[in-house]
């Protein structure tokens, strides 16, 4: 992957006002698609154009005196103007939803083998189904260089910049999707064997990983697309093509699975069509949408500066969050070795957490795109109450979460394991310290998405390593040594991590963004 340097700043307004109305690109209309260029650009152009359809006004009966700050003025995704509480709230709440439709079709494939195959299958679906996640997570943490740059140019309303920025995120992914691919189904079978996968499942993993793998395209391809709606400001059309693939999911495995009796290979091949059908489902919307934007031939020219941009703020996020993977999967191994109960419990509340920390996720998310679209309009001001306010919900709900895990934390666990009693014990001692966290983390994810959306993403990308390989990691296993008979004490090195985090946050903002107002992303022209 490319080695992306710290991005160019400048704090100097009138320029970029100017640099704005210099840049500014009439919009396209409905008449225009006389004037579509080549079979590929036109098809590359349905991906660019993935704004919501009342995100931008149509063009006027006189484009050629569109001004740059007209553009994007009645903007409903605009999140520049408004109450603050509402406006990240009406693009939080449909983020979350859609995490958690994502969350819940991952755990359809796994529920439905289950339902109908064995061990094996089972075991094969949950070692592939880790691996599929690493290189998801892997690849969203990447696009957010598009989310944020276009979040940066809608703010600062430069359409010419926005359609740049697009043409060059569709020529980086394409690069990408095609050497993942590659990679990832070449390497599949030594990535197997590191995860020690048991004999009996070894098989099945190969075929679930391997049809998954083929299908990375439409993994890039969907979420290229949901960060140029996110940009935008517009968080609603991801959560609606996600949940009619969602829907497709299931039924396609109720017939593989259930019907063709496919074990594994059915689930994989159920996920796969599904993500194609919600990249062919946002790629019709897009096709029939007034969006008011397409790219250009020269768009999709090469251009180092947008593209330099993209990877900047996407690739230190992506490395960040394949570590933290890497770790979480590093953490099980320890608790794999400490006995079966041991195992399953930890197993059962780290199920548990993830969906718990769905909202300080969506938050993050939240905070980067209202500070980018700020930052863009230079409202710093207005930023910086953003990410305030996204602490103070993170930590609000943190503290309801927390709670109800200290009163009705065995209960919990033992909804996943009614039968075994130590399980649940162990898995209460585990929630009650791991729940800590649920508070802690959804201070630094504010601040993470606060930082990424001022191009400092490698701030993020430090604070987070810091975290997993200085106290994560290390104290886990010096729990599981101190402590063998006890998880709270395992449980509590997730929330130190965080508590680490929340300290090089809070110097890396008063030494950056307290004292002054702070830099924006320089607008490559």
């Amino acid at each position: 992957m490319a080695q992306a340097g710290e991005t160019r700043h400048t704090a100097t307004d009138v320029s970029d006002t100017n640099s704005a109305a210099n840049n500014a690109i009439p919009e396209a209309t409905i008449s225009d698609t006389n004037t579509a260029i080549s079979t590929a650009a036109s098809s590359t152009s349905n991906i660019t154009n993935a704004t919501n359809s009342n995100s931008i006004q149509p063009a006027s009966a006189h484009p050629a005196t569109t001004d740059a700050r007209s553009t994007t003025g009645n903007l409903k995704g605009n999140l520049t103007r408004g109450s603050l509480i509402p406006t990240m709230l009406r693009f939080s709440i449909p983020y979350l939803i859609t995490c958690f439709l994502q969350s819940c079709y991952e755990l359809a494939d796994l529920l439905i083998v289950g339902r109908f195959n064995g061990a094996d299958s089972v075991s094969a679906v949950s070692t592939g189904s880790q691996m599929t996640h690493l290189v998801t997570v892997t690849i969203v943490g990447l696009t957010t260089g598009i989310t944020v740059t276009i979040s940066h140019a809608i703010g600062a309303r430069r359409m010419g910049k926005v359609q740049r920025q697009i043409g060059q995120s569709i020529r980086l992914f394409a690069f990408v999707a095609i050497i993942a691919t590659i990679a990832l189904t070449a390497s599949a079978d030594p990535l197997l064997h590191l995860l020690s996968t048991p004999p009996e499942a070894f098989s099945q993993a190969h075929d679930y990983v391997t049809i998954c793998f083929f299908g990375t395209p439409f993994i890039v391809a969907y979420n290229v697309i949901s960060a140029i709606f996110r940009g935008f400001g517009d968080s609603r059309h991801p959560m609606y093509f996600v949940a009619l693939a969602g829907l497709l999911n299931v039924g396609l495995d109720l017939a593989f699975i259930g019907g063709a009796h496919m074990q594994a290979a059915g689930a994989a091949l159920a996920t796969v069509i599904s993500q194609a059908f919600s990249v062919v489902a946002a790629l019709i919307y897009l096709k029939f949408a007034n969006t008011g934007v397409r790219v250009r031939k020269a768009d999709l020219a090469y251009d180092w500066a947008g593209t330099r941009q993209i990877l900047t703020i996407g690739t230190p996020i992506a490395l960040q969050e394949l570590c933290i993977q890497v770790s979480f999967i590093v953490i099980t191994a320890i608790a794999n070795g400490r006995g079966l109960e041991i195992s399953a419990a930890v197993g059962i509340v780290e199920k548990i957490i993830s969906f718990l920390f769905l909202v300080p996720s969506a938050m993050l998310s939240t905070v980067s795109v209202v500070a980018g679209q700020n930052a863009g309009a230079r409202q710093h001001s207005r930023s910086k109450t953003a990410l305030r306010y996204g602490i103070t919900m993170c930590i609000a709900y943190g503290a309801l979460v927390c709670v109800a895990s200290q009163i009705w934390g065995a209960d919990i666990v033992r909804v996943f394991s009614p039968d075994d009693e130590a399980v649940v014990r162990y898995g209460a001692q585990y929630l009650s310290s791991y729940s800590f966290d649920c508070i802690l983390a959804g201070v630094h994810f504010c601040f993470s998405g606060f930082f990424s959306a001022y191009g400092k993403s490698l701030y993020t990308f430090a604070h987070n390593i810091a975290s997993v390989l200085l106290v994560r990691i290390p104290g886990a296993y010096a729990a599981s040594l101190l402590w063998p008979d006890n998880l709270f004490p395992m449980g509590c090195a997730s929330p130190l991590g965080s508590l680490l985090s929340i300290l090089i946050c809070s110097v890396l903002y008063y030494l950056r963004f307290s004292k002054r107002h702070p830099a924006v992303i320089a607008d490559e022209q």
